[in-house]
């Protein structure tokens, strides 16, 4: 009950905004995505203390992923990209990721996989720029403004393409997918790991398909994004109660899947699916 009592119309429309985000239209997304980073930035400025953005995903009957102390903090962002990507040939490669947020996910890649290079493309330059100035020790990563429907490298630049929890909020995901095939080598790797609502599904497979990929390998991993977020809940809730200004608290609390927002009871109770994929391209 002492939640509800400072839930005024300003904690409501957080919460709207949060949940319809990827229904809006592109002009008001933008925008808003932009906002949201900003005040990320600000609120954590060093990245010191949230360098993934994503949901997570924690071992159900597997070991838990070897890491080193200075990344131990946050180890389920980390092990959401190793799941989607270490099943690729990796080592010795030219890797590009679509939305690469706060840099974590390309940090853990170059230092634990060892790709000879490593795009992170972000829409963001407040993102870019901060990422520049905390992983510019690391050569062979490097990052660039840009927007995932138009991608600014030339045709067959890179080995992979990456995307992690990034598509869903895309206003044209047909145009990002033929840009991904634009840019992929012909024997290149799609690796896609995202959400969709559960009727959605059907449609994205389309998608993909129309696009030119065929589905190389498709791993269900929600019950293993449930388990991160419970894990990690105590971490994200004292996380959000020394950083985030009170009347955000609420809109964060939901976009971060605590337990007991709505976006946690749609991974549990099987309303949202999330799945990791590798997709190639197909023929012509």
């Amino acid at each position: 009950m002492e939640k509800e009592n400072f839930r005024g119309p300003i904690h409501r429309l957080g919460d709207w905004i949060v949940g319809s985000f990827v229904r809006m239209p592109r002009w008001v997304r933008l925008p808003l995505w932009r906002y949201w980073h900003l005040k990320m930035i600000e609120w954590d400025r060093e990245y010191h203390a949230l360098r993934f953005m994503n949901y997570g995903y924690a071992p159900i009957d597997e070991p838990e992923l070897p890491l080193v102390p200075e990344d131990q903090h946050e180890p389920f962002g980390a092990h959401l990209y190793h799941v989607a990507v270490s099943h690729a040939p990796v080592e010795g490669r030219e890797l590009l990721e679509v939305s690469s947020g706060r840099g974590g996910g390309a940090s853990y890649i170059a230092r634990y996989l060892h790709p000879r290079r490593y795009v992170g493309l972000d829409i963001s330059d407040r993102n870019v720029d901060a990422c520049d100035r905390v992983y510019g020790h690391l050569p062979e990563v490097e990052f660039v403004q840009g927007e995932a429907e138009n991608l600014p490298f030339p045709n067959n630049s890179f080995d992979h393409v990456v995307s992690v929890e990034a598509s869903r909020a895309y206003g044209d995901v047909m145009r990002f997918f033929s840009e991904v095939r634009r840019v992929l080598r012909p024997e290149g790797s799609f690796l896609l790991t995202d959400m969709r609502w559960r009727e959605d599904m059907k449609v994205l497979k389309q998608q993909i398909a129309v696009a030119g990929f065929a589905i190389e390998r498709e791993v269900n991993i929600a019950p293993n994004v449930v388990r991160a977020l419970e894990r990690d809940n105590e971490r994200k809730v004292e996380l959000m109660r020394r950083r985030v200004p009170r009347m955000f608290l609420s809109a964060f609390s939901e976009f971060a899947g605590t337990i007991g927002s709505d976006r946690y009871r749609a991974f549990a109770d099987g309303r949202m699916n999330y799945f990791s994929w590798n997709l190639i391209p197909t023929g012509e």
